[in-house]
């Protein structure tokens, strides 16, 4: 009960940030029609109360079944066992993510129906079943994280350049939309098993940088797609977006295609946890019976999650992000900026990965400088985002570019855990919020802006937002890097 409660003041106060500020747009910059208002704050208290459980949940389920999953593959004798494990794992595990079903079904909706939402959710998963198998290999040969990223990185910016602008930015935010709710939770309990059982030296460092080379899979996947199908240009265009009438009904109207879509979401891995308890792990009545409790509340808190994202927070971005971007263009970068601040906050896999980090590290790395660092970066990663839509000759790749090359750099720099940590944050910041409230209100804006595609310049926001952790949270890897040599010198000098 304890740790409940904590989840839910957590969230309390991560999710108020978000819902003071777009309560004082209404009432100042853009106001906002009372019954959305409304929509929106019960929204924010459904948000507050399925993000609390859902938390609880994972935190009791499953973390748990990831690092069982981890040490079962981790005992295969064989590469060949633990990469189609790894495959498999990854693959079954994305394919139910609700965020990337969020945006597959925006991808085929922008695109005008030229792409299907079922070949975006297949071939992404397999790019992430792909990577992760690798991933597993990885920290089972002690290969160097930042040695293995260079080179996907590489790939992933040779078949860049032969990727059209509306792909490019579709599998940039692939990559952080598959990083959600369900996936970072597991990824990050399946890295962190596998290096436990591995053991030595560089165990702790190995646990993390899981959910970073998954987040890789899809790029590659989507550009391979692309060239495969010879799919480049598109010439599509939003659908018109359907404002919501009143209060209650929209609630009502979507909570059944919840219940459904949470099932679908939890069932693959509640299927997979019954099918290695009965052959690999084989708990104890009372051990199984406390997992499958954490998997329905797991079930229970990601469908009023959802539900309270979809009718009250998506249509209130992107509503804000048109009006603002007719009231007056200049203040999107200033909003982005204050919207990347709090929203990131708001994500159910940041506090996943943040409470980790501060356990595998015993404290060392506190949860509340990982918090400070992304909310950071992800406030340049909207704002910048929000100058490209405005700036017609400003490419996504002209930022990502540079950005990532950054990013490889600093990981020869930094001390190796942090490099694990960048990345995954990259994927997890990238969650349900910036899929949804986030996206919207990007595309609100691009929809607004005479210059702007919403095709091209509508996505990319979350690239951007899953692109600038990489480095802020290595910055912050250097600076505790020079707090423990100026110790040290500190030390050497008192002997």
């Amino acid at each position: 009960m304890d740790i409940l409660l904590k989840q839910f003041k957590d969230v309390l106060f991560s999710v108020l940030p978000i819902t003071a500020l777009v309560t004082i747009l209404n009432f100042t910059i853009v106001p906002i029609e009372n019954e959305m208002l409304i929509r929106f704050i019960i929204g924010a208290f459904l948000v507050i109360l399925g993000l609390g459980i859902f938390l609880f949940g994972a935190h009791v389920g499953i973390t748990t079944i990831g690092s069982l999953m981890g040490e079962t593959v981790a005992k295969s004798n064989k590469a060949i066992s633990v990469g189609i494990l790894g495959f498999i794992l990854g693959f079954m595990i994305t394919i139910a993510e609700p965020d990337l079903q969020i945006l597959a079904q925006q991808v085929n909706s922008a695109s005008g129906g030229i792409v299907p939402a079922s070949l975006i959710l297949i071939v992404v998963s397999v790019g992430v079943g792909i990577m992760v198998g690798i991933g597993l290999l990885r920290i089972l040969y002690e290969v160097p994280l930042n040695k293995l990223l260079t080179a996907t990185y590489l790939i992933i910016l040779f078949l860049g350049l032969k990727t059209s602008q509306e792909f490019l930015a579709i599998s940039v935010d692939a990559s952080g939309a598959t990083t959600g709710a369900m996936t970072t939770p597991f990824i990050l309990a399946l890295g962190y098993g596998v290096s436990r059982l591995k053991g030595g030296k560089t165990s702790d460092e190995d646990s993390f940088g899981m959910v970073g080379e998954a987040s890789a899979g899809p790029i590659f996947a989507i550009m391979l797609m692309s060239m495969i199908w010879g799919l480049k240009d598109i010439q599509g265009g939003m659908n018109e977006f359907v404002i919501n009438k009143g209060i209650i009904s929209p609630y009502i109207k979507i909570f059944p295609r919840f219940l459904k879509e949470s099932v679908i979401t939890v069932l693959p891995l509640t299927t997979l946890f019954l099918i290695f308890d009965r052959f690999k792990f084989k708990l104890s009545k009372k051990n199984k019976n406390i997992i499958l409790k954490g998997l329905l509340y797991t079930y229970i808190g990601l469908t009023l999650f959802l539900v309270g994202v979809n009718a009250g927070f998506m249509e209130v971005g992107r509503v804000i992000g048109e009006s603002i971007a007719r009231f007056h263009p200049l203040l999107l970068p200033v909003f982005g900026f204050l919207l990347g601040m709090v929203v990131v906050l708001a994500e159910p896999a940041v506090h996943v990965l943040s409470n980790q980090v501060e356990e595998v590290t015993a404290g060392h790395i506190k949860k509340k400088a990982i918090l400070v660092a992304l909310s950071m970066g992800i406030a340049f990663a909207v704002m910048i985002s929000m100058l490209r839509i405005m700036i017609p000759g400003l490419k996504l790749w002209h930022i990502l570019l540079p950005g990532f090359g950054f990013a490889a750099f600093l990981s020869y720099k930094v001390p190796p855990i942090f490099v694990g940590i960048a990345y995954d944050s990259g994927g997890v910041a990238s969650g349900p919020m910036t899929a949804t409230f986030v996206l919207a209100f990007a595309q609100g804006a691009a929809d607004a802006i005479p210059t702007a595609n919403v095709l091209i310049d509508g996505f990319g926001v979350i690239a951007m937002v899953a692109m600038t952790p990489l480095i802020a949270i290595q910055v912050l890897g250097l600076i505790f890097k020079r707090k423990a040599e100026r110790e040290g010198h500190y030390q050497h000098g008192n002997q």
